[in-house]
């Protein structure tokens, strides 16, 4: 099997680290996840409250550095499988074309879930605190993130398709 990047697409509660990790484990491949990156390099410097350009400023970099990794990854033939939510259509396009210019075999995984669905997972995490919990979510994020998360057209869908194999999981509406 050679080397491809995973891409993991979903709202916050979707599932997307639960699916990354054994993604991870079945592909034999390196998971990087934004959240753990997130709350490893930046949570002790955060402001309270939580000021979003703050925040997007730090997971656009870190966002960069796990691409570049796994493009280097890639290129000695380790896959890896990218848990970094992907929520908007153009930041998708930017992920895409970086790829698709290094010549990265890539694979887009949709975990498309109801957001009561996601909602109930998100308050059962922040509870449990179990093996994907790396911050409690907020009703308040959870509601701000939704206002950020586009949900890929057919038309979108069709163009990952063109770039590799597209893998629907999750739905329940």
């Amino acid at each position: 099997m050679s080397a491809s990047v995973h891409l993991i697409c979903g709202s916050t509660g979707a599932g997307k680290t639960t699916y990354a990790m054994a993604l991870g484990t079945k592909a034999s491949a390196m998971h990087f996840s934004i959240d753990a990156w997130m709350v490893g390099l930046f949570a002790v410097d955060m402001p309270t409250p939580p000021d979003w350009p703050w925040i997007s400023a730090r997971v656009l970099r870190c966002e960069a550095q796990i691409l570049t990794t796994a493009i280097e990854l890639h290129r000695i033939g380790v896959s890896s499988v990218l848990d970094i939510a992907l929520l908007r259509a153009d930041r998708r396009r930017e992920i895409a074309d970086t790829l698709k210019s290094a010549n990265v075999a890539m694979q887009f995984h949709l975990l498309d879930v109801s957001a009561t669905e996601r909602w109930r997972r998100v308050s059962a995490r922040n509870q449990d605190k179990g093996e994907t919990f790396h911050l409690a979510v907020s009703r308040g994020m959870f509601d701000f993130i939704e206002t950020l998360w586009q949900l890929p057209t057919q038309d979108e869908l069709a163009v990952w398709e063109r770039a590799g194999p597209v893998v629907k999981a999750g739905a329940s509406h």
